[in-house]
C-alpha cells in the first residue's frame, strides 16, 4: 500500500532531523484520538438527559446527533484547506481553541435553559471536533511504515475508543446521577425554566472540566508547533477533493461505508440508555443504563487492539466483512430475543465495530499520495451519516412506536459495509 498522509511519505522517507519525532508524534495523536472520541460519546449521556428535561420524543432528541455531525458537513472541507495551509499541529491547535468554544457555550444554553442553544453548543463544539479529526487520521498514517498504515490506524483508534469507554461512565455518573424526585413533564412556566436550569448544571460542571483540559493540551501543542517539519500538502480548490469522487470509484464506495458506519455506530450508542431501560430488555433504571454504554464502546477499544494485530494477518477487506455480518447478526439476534440476551447482544456489537472506521478509511484511501488531505476532508464530510441515520431511526422509533423495529436501519448499513470490504479485499490500483 502506497503512504497515505501529507505528501505521500512514511516515517520511512521523513528528514533525517524528523525522524526522532515520531515516537513523540505519535503519542500526540493518540492523546486527539482520546479527547474527540470522549466528547463524541458524550452525546449518548446527554441524549437521555436533554430528552427528560425538554420532554422530546425520539426524533427531537436525535437533533443533539444531527447538530453535532452536521459539523462534519459543513466544516469537513474548508477544515482540510485549512490544515493545508497552516500544517497539522497549527490545524490541531485551531481545532482544540473551537472546541474550547463549544464548552463553554453551554454556560448561557443552561442559563437560558433553551434547547436550540444546547444544539448550537454541540454544533460549534463539533466544529473544533472534525478540525482535530482531518489532522489526525492522515497524520497518524504517514508516521510510519507505509505497510502497515492500517494496523498503525487501528491502534491508533483504539485510544479514540479508551476516551469513548472513560467519558460515557464518568458522564453518566456526572450528568444522569441527578437525585430529582421530579421530572420536567410535571412542571410549567417559571417552575420549568428553574428545574431545566438546575438539573442542566451537571452538564455544564462536565464540559467546563473538559474546557480546562482542552486548554493545556492547546497550549502543548502550540508549544510544539514546529515538531513536524517538511509537510507537503496538493494545493487544490475548496471542492477539489470532490472529483475523488469520480475518478476513484473505490475511494466512493469507502465514502459512502463511512457514512453508514458513523451513522450505525451513533443511532445504536444513542439509544442504547432507553434501549436497555424498556421492561422486556433489562429494565435498569437511567444511570444504570448509562454506565453500560461504556460497556458498548469498551468492546470497540478491546477489538481494536486485537484488530490491530489481525490486520497484520488477515486481509483487511476480508476482516472487515466478517466483522460487519456480525454486527448484522447481533443486531438480529437483539430485536428478536429478550432480557440479558437482547441487552448484552446489542452491546457487543461494539466489538464487531472495532475495526471498521480505520479499515473503511485505509481501503478507501489508498494510493492517494498528496491527495490523502482531500481524500481525510471528504471522509470527514461522509462522518454526516452520524447525523442523518440517527435522525432517521429516531423517526422511525416514533412512527413504529418500537426500538427493535428503528434498529433495521442500523442492520442495513452494516450489509453494505459487508459489501464493500469483500469488494475492496485485494490491494487498490495506481
Amino acid at each position: 500500500m502506497a503512504p497515505m498522509g501529507a505528501g505521500g511519505r512514511g516515517a520511512g522517507n521523513l528528514p533525517a532531523g524528523e525522524q526522532g519525532n515520531v515516537l513523540g508524534l505519535q503519542l500526540f495523536v493518540f492523546a486527539l484520538f482520546f479527547i474527540f472520541g470522549g466528547i463524541t460519546s458524550l452525546n449518548d449521556v446527554i441524549i437521555p438527559k436533554l430528552k427528560e428535561l425538554f420532554t422530546l420524543n425520539y426524533t427531537q432528541a436525535m437533533l443533539v446527533q444531527f447538530c453535532f455531525f452536521t459539523a462534519y458537513l459543513v466544516m469537513g472541507i474548508p477544515g482540510a484547506q485549512l490544515v493545508k495551509r497552516i500544517g497539522y499541529m497549527r490545524g490541531a491547535v485551531a481545532g482544540l481553541l473551537t472546541m474550547l468554544v463549544g464548552c463553554l457555550l453551554f454556560i448561557p444554553a443552561s442559563q437560558m435553559a433553551t434547547y436550540p442553544l444546547f444544539l448550537f453548543a454541540l454544533f460549534v463544539l463539533a466544529s473544533g471536533v472534525v478540525l482535530v479529526q482531518v489532522v489526525a487520521n492522515p497524520l497518524i498514517s504517514l508516521l510510519g511504515k507505509p505497510q502497515t498504515a492500517h494496523s498503525r490506524l487501528t491502534f491508533a483508534q483504539a485510544f479514540n475508543s479508551l476516551g469513548t469507554t472513560i467519558f460515557p461512565i464518568v458522564g453518566s455518573i456526572l450528568i444522569l446521577g441527578s437525585l430529582a424526585t421530579m421530572s420536567a413533564d410535571q412542571l410549567s412556566g417559571a417552575e420549568l425554566d428553574a428545574y431545566r436550569t438546575a438539573e442542566s448544571q451537571a452538564i455544564v460542571s462536565g464540559y467546563l472540566g473538559i474546557a480546562f483540559a482542552l486548554a493545556v493540551v492547546a497550549t502543548a501543542v502550540w508549544l510544539f508547533r514546529n515538531r513536524l517539519t517538511g509537510e507537503q500538502h496538493e494545493q487544490s480548490s475548496l471542492t477539489g477533493g470532490f472529483a475523488l469522487l469520480r475518478e476513484r470509484p473505490r475511494f466512493s464506495f469507502g465514502a459512502l461505508c463511512i457514512f453508514l458506519y458513523v451513522g450505525a455506530e451513533v443511532a445504536i450508542g444513542s439509544l442504547i440508555v432507553n434501549y436497555l431501560m424498556q421492561p422486556h430488555v433489562l429494565a435498569l433504571p437511567e444511570q444504570a443504563a448509562g454506565k453500560l454504554i461504556g460497556l458498548y464502546w469498551g468492546g470497540a477499544m478491546v477489538g481494536r487492539f486485537i484488530g490491530s494485530l489481525l490486520l497484520r494477518l488477515v486481509s483487511p477487506g476480508k476482516l472487515l466483512a466478517c466483522v460487519a455480518v456480525g454486527a448484522t447478526t447481533l443486531l438480529l439476534v437483539s430485536t428478536t430475543t429478550t432480557g440479558f440476551v437482547s441487552g448484552y447482544s446489542l452491546l457487543a456489537i461494539g466489538l464487531m465495530n472495532a475495526i471498521m472506521f480505520p479499515t473503511i478509511f485505509s481501503l478507501a484511501c489508498e494510493k492517494l499520495g498528496p491527495r490523502a488531505a482531500d481524500g481525510s476532508g471528504i471522509i470527514n464530510v461522509a462522518i454526516f451519516g452520524g447525523a442523518v441515520v440517527p435522525l432517521v431511526t429516531g423517526v422511525i422509533a416514533d412512527v413504529s412506536g418500537s426500538l427493535a423495529i428503528a434498529m433495521a436501519l442500523p442492520a442495513l448499513c452494516y450489509v453494505l459495509i459487508a459489501a464493500f470490504g469483500w469488494y475492496a479485499r485485494r490491494p487498490a490500483q495506481d
